[in-house]
Formats: C-alpha cells, sequence, structure tokens
C-alpha cells in the first residue's frame, strides 16, 4: 500500500498544500517548528481518523480557521486505488468519507490503511503511565483484528456501568453479578487478543533491537495483567467491597500494562535516552511486522525525527534494516539536509526530498 497524493487544508501550521509523493521515500527538511511533523500527522490523520497524540481533534484546525480538510488517494496494489477524505468543522461531528462514501461507523476505517509511526515522544511508552501502554496495545491490535475494537468498546462501557453502581453505593449483589458477567466475558477477549500479540511480537521484537543495537544488550516485553492469574468474575467478587469505598473498579484489562526491560531490569529506571529510543524503534519495526503479516498490507512508515539522540552507529543500523524488501513506503523528517541525503543513497528506489518553512513544502531536486 503507498499513499500517491495528500491534499491539506488547515491542518496545524500547514495553510493548504497539495504533494506528489514517493512510493519509496519521501523525507523533509527544515527547522524545528515548520510544519514537518505536522505533515506526517496529516498522513496519520487520513489512515487512521484520529491524531497521533492524544489531543482534542479541534486542535489540530488552523488557529483562526473553522475547519480542516485532509484528503489522498491510496495505490492498494493489483491496479486498486481508494479515496479518502477526512474533516473537522468547529462544533461538529468529524466526517470521513471513502471513495466518496461516509461509513456507517468510524471504527470501519481502522485497519484499512494501516500506518506505524516512530515519533520523538515515544520514550514515554517507556517512561509513562500505563495508559500509554495500553493505547499502543489496543491501537495496534485493532488495526489487524476487526472485532478487537468492538470487544474493547463493550468492555469499557460495562466497566463505566458498574463504576457507576460503586459511586452511588449500590450494594445489590444480584446486580453487579449481572454486569459482571457481561464485562468478564468482554476482558477475557481482551486480554486473550493482547496477550497473543506479545507473544507473537516479541521475538520479531528482540530480533529488530539487536539488529538497531548492535547485539549490546538483551531485551524483553511482557504482558501484564490480573486475569493471567485469576478468574476476572471472582477477582470482582473479591475487590467489590474495596471498590465500593474507592468508587472505582481496581482489577481488569482497564489496569495492563507491559512491562519493558533491559538486560534483566527495568528500562524505564537504568536506560539511557539513545537506549530508550533504540528500544521504542526496535518496538515499532515490530510492529510493523506484525501488521504487515497479520493483514497482508505493507503499512506506510513515518519516522518523525529520526536521527535524534542516537549515534551514528544505530542510524546506520536503522538505515539498513528500513532498506531491506519488507518495507514500502517511508516518510522521513530531520533538521539536517545531510542526514536526509545519507538517507536517500543508503535507500534503494524511488525519493522525494521536500524542504519545509512555514508551512510550506518545496520539492528539491
Amino acid at each position: 500500500m503507498k499513499l500517491e497524493n495528500i491534499d491539506i487544508l488547515n491542518f496545524k501550521n500547514i495553510a493548504e498544500v497539495s504533494l506528489e509523493l514517493s512510493g519509496g521515500v519521501n523525507c523533509f527538511v527544515g527547522s524545528n517548528g515548520m510544519g514537518k511533523s505536522n505533515l506526517l500527522e496529516g498522513v496519520h490523520f487520513l489512515s487512521l481518523a484520529r491524531p497521533m497524540q492524544s489531543m482534542p481533534e479541534s486542535g489540530l484546525i488552523r488557529h483562526g480557521e473553522e475547519m480542516l480538510l485532509v484528503k489522498g488517494r491510496y495505490d492498494m496494489g493489483d491496479d486498486r486505488r481508494e479515496e479518502v477524505s477526512i474533516g473537522i468543522t468547529r462544533g461538529k461531528a468529524k466526517k470521513l468519507l471513502r471513495n466518496g462514501k461516509e461509513y456507517g461507523r468510524l471504527s470501519e476505517h481502522i485497519g484499512r490503511f494501516p500506518i506505524v509511526a516512530v515519533t520523538p515522544s515515544d520514550p514515554g511508552l517507556v517512561t509513562g503511565a500505563g495508559e500509554v501502554r495500553r493505547k499502543l496495545l489496543d491501537v495496534v491490535i485493532s488495526q489487524t483484528d476487526r472485532s478487537y475494537l468492538g470487544r474493547l468498546i463493550r468492555y469499557n462501557r460495562g466497566l463505566e456501568s458498574r463504576n457507576r453502581m460503586l459511586r452511588a453505593g449500590v450494594r445489590d449483589k444480584l446486580l453487579y453479578e449481572s454486569i459482571e458477567a457481561g464485562l468478564a466475558e468482554s476482558a477475557a477477549e481482551v486480554f486473550k487478543a493482547r496477550k497473543e500479540w506479545t507473544r507473537d511480537i516479541t521475538p520479531v521484537f528482540n530480533e529488530y533491537y539487536a539488529a538497531v543495537a548492535g547485539g549490546r544488550e538483551a531485551v524483553a516485553l511482557e504482558y501484564d495483567s490480573a486475569l493471567a492469574d485469576n478468574d476476572y468474575r471472582e477477582l470482582l467478587d473479591r475487590t467489590r467491597v474495596k471498590d465500593t469505598v474507592l468508587g472505582f473498579t481496581t482489577q481488569g484489562v482497564h489496569r495492563d500494562d507491559l512491562r519493558m526491560q533491559m538486560n534483566g531490569y527495568s528500562l524505564r529506571r537504568t536506560g539511557s535516552q539513545g537506549q530508550l529510543k533504540s528500544y521504542v524503534i526496535a518496538l515499532r519495526l515490530a510492529i510493523f511486522d506484525y501488521v504487515r503479516r497479520t493483514t497482508g498490507i505493507t503499512p506506510i512508515l513515518l519516522l518523525d525525527d529520526i536521527f535524534d539522540k542516537l549515534d551514528s552507529g544505530r542510524v546506520a543500523n536503522i538505515m539498513q534494516v528500513v532498506s531491506g524488501s519488507g518495507f514500502g513506503q517511508i516518510f522521513i523528517t530531520d533538521t539536517n539536509r545531510e542526514h536526509l541525503d545519507e538517507t536517500i543513497a543508503a535507500l534503494s528506489g524511488d525519493s522525494r526530498l521536500f524542504a519545509v518553512a512555514d508551512g510550506n513544502f518545496t520539492p528539491i531536486s
């Protein structure tokens, strides 16, 4: 899959741009704050109908404007093309069209145009709260399993119903059990999908980390969930008194986490900036491999500010990895023209380079 062109109107600091894109490598060079990352954010928004970072979607609209629009045409292979457009108007619902027709549900868009992004905030996957890592699990699995998002939505609805009862001080055990039965069923499905995903991705992740870091450290990725050792309905029954006092559900897949380790220790506590970035890049590349294998579609790969906080050896290793045949269309940003010239020279195939200034994009020969 490749994005052939993109039209953007009033997206962050981009007033208006229309770009014909390379099916290989697209590089964007410019100073910080000029719009390089915003262009990648627009590609991500078009593909997944959600921003790369957690933020109100109205915040994507350019300051002083009332609406935004992003449009693009995807080459899906076998002479098949898909037109997608997504727009937001202040105070109104987001509008998403595929081939001129609006989706019945926005969730139907997830997974049709898979995308994997490496961003400067990615070390927060290691250092941030568990919510950040759960979101990673949910976004990735939703791109490969269309039923997963529905299961997660059902779980969250059941969880909110139970929490309302807890806050209201409901004491009726039978009423709780009626809610918890459906909650436990959805939780079991979410748990199973996350557990299988972690088991599947770990060997590939280890291979990518060795390739990026030169085999200098041993890393691990483990799924941590209370459901691994407990029947959820029994667990909810045991914690009901405590949960009533606190006013919320203390156990469940909404508290799951990923343990990230290096050389047997918590990466969060012992890792350097370069090690953290290498870890999350290897994880993102493993996710790319997983999505490609599972869906049969080669995702778009976004590498935003990839060179920062990495030594030249690790950068060279990453470029060697992504130059392999398994990767398709790649978007790369940097402030250093020399870095991108070297990247284009290292990666075979078609490429395009754009200079970015104040939200304007100029092709460079």
